[in-house]
């Protein structure tokens, strides 16, 4: 069953499921972040890696090769037309047991033929989200650090999994920072 702010709420504070936890939407003048009616609209850091042909590597999910990006701080991104980029959340997270939230890109940068993958967080993820942005448009594309990107969306089950993301000693258990694809 999908699940209301006010669950959200109360699973951040008894689980730590979302640190740092903003209890209300916050607008501003900002691509929108916090609790919403349904979900969570998380926070893009400064942080980002870049993807670009410069080295002509060829992108090999098996045997990654550094030089297919470059890294790239501060409080906006540009991606090259037709690329991509990887950023980390902002929000670090403890995915309850019972719990798996699905993580899902906001139309405002949608509007703009910019692509947040799907990616699910499995029951007993814990860590900061890498997140994968693509420009599928053939302009370069401007991300704004440190304010929405995406939402989440968190499903509860009547009943415990049987085997979670933790017990499975899962790879991208506890990360922190960008992380590049593992075997």
């Amino acid at each position: 069953m999908l699940k209301s702010d006010h669950w959200i709420k109360k699973m951040s504070l008894e689980y730590q499921m979302i640190e740092p936890f903003e209890e209300n939407l916050v607008r501003n003048g900002k691509i929108s972040y916090g609790a919403s009616s349904y979900g969570y609209d998380i926070r893009v850091s400064d942080e980002f890696l870049v993807f670009t042909n410069l080295h002509t590597t060829v992108v090999d999910p098996k045997n990654f090769d550094d030089n297919s990006f470059v890294r790239k701080k501060g409080d906006f991104c540009i991606i090259p037309p037709n690329s991509f980029a990887l950023a980390r959340s902002i929000e670090y997270f403890r995915i309850p047991r019972q719990v798996t939230a699905i993580c899902l890109g906001k139309s405002t940068y949608a509007r703009c033929g910019i692509v947040v993958n799907v990616t699910p967080l499995e029951s007993e993820w814990e860590g900061y989200l890498t997140i994968e942005i693509s420009n599928t448009t053939p302009l370069p594309a401007k991300i704004y650090a440190n304010e929405g990107i995406a939402q989440l969306l968190f499903l509860e089950s009547d009943e415990v999994c049987k085997v979670s993301y933790a017990d499975r000693k899962g790879k991208y258990q506890g990360q922190v920072g960008v992380v590049l694809p593992r075997l």
